[in-house]
């Protein structure tokens, strides 16, 4: 099974396979979506989707209507279903709702942490700055497994920043949103892509660590800075609509 950030979370953590086949169908066409394996806008027959996958109608049926919940699948009546396109309208929203989420849940995890709160976002971190400095050795582009082990660290950061938030619902629309942000960011690190050397991200997560172990407000702004400078980065550098990202292929 594949292992982005979004299919493994769907998953239990650390679980093995999934609990039923309308699941294991959900994460599928998931994190496909999400990689672009299956393109914006492209067609999900039922016939099609039973032959790449291996699984009957009724659990495609029902991944396709959970994806259809989450923004990442449209239905029509004369059309069926579709992957959803992309947009900068749709970025952009995503991205401020995703600060708004995350901002509220950062300040109760703030407000509430404890010691063990504060030592996962600093071995998060670490584990982020490794891979970092791993990837900025690779002289050629990125591969598929360095940018799924970059996303899924990058994940884990962000996730421990707010974990002790309280709110289930809070840390489920975050998660919710990263996805749907992931579906922009993940073409962007496929390759070197022009405007992303002009940034220290290191340096903006290490910014955003250090104010929330001080529990500043300052922090709340940092994260919101952050996600807006990656969508202005990646609007900067997409051509508009996006192209068919089929080359992007996830190991199995």
């Amino acid at each position: 099974m594949a292992t982005t950030a979004g299919g493994r979370r769907i998953a239990s953590e650390g679980a093995g396979e999934p609990a039923t086949l309308g699941e294991a169908a959900y994460q599928h066409l998931r994190t496909d979506i999400v990689a672009g394996a299956l393109e914006a806008g492209k067609p999900l027959r039922l016939e099609a989707l039973r032959q790449r996958y291996g699984f009957s109608f009724s659990p495609l049926r029902e991944a396709l209507m959970r994806l259809q919940s989450e923004r990442l699948v449209l239905s029509t009546a004369l059309r069926g279903f579709s992957v959803a396109p992309l947009s900068r309208d749709e970025m952009n929203d995503a991205t401020e709702t995703r600060i708004l989420i995350e901002s509220e849940a950062l300040r109760r995890s703030m407000r509430d942490g404890d010691d063990d709160w504060e030592a996962a976002i600093v071995a998060a971190f670490h584990a982020l700055s490794l891979q970092v400095e791993r990837q900025s050795r690779i002289s050629d582009e990125v591969d598929a497994v360095d940018m799924h082990a970059m996303d899924e660290r990058h994940y884990q950061f962000h996730r421990s920043l707010i974990a002790h938030c309280g709110s289930p619902r809070l840390l489920d629309l975050a998660d919710q949103l990263y996805v749907e942000t992931q579906r922009y960011r993940l073409p962007c690190l496929v390759g070197r892509v022009a405007g992303t050397q002009a940034r220290d991200v290191a340096a903006e997560h290490q910014q955003i660590m250090d104010a929330t172990l001080r529990r500043s407000e300052d922090a709340v702004r940092h994260l919101a800075e952050h996600y807006r400078r990656t969508a202005a980065t990646i609007e900067a550098s997409m051509a508009w609509p996006l192209p068919a990202q089929s080359d992007i292929r996830l190991p199995r």
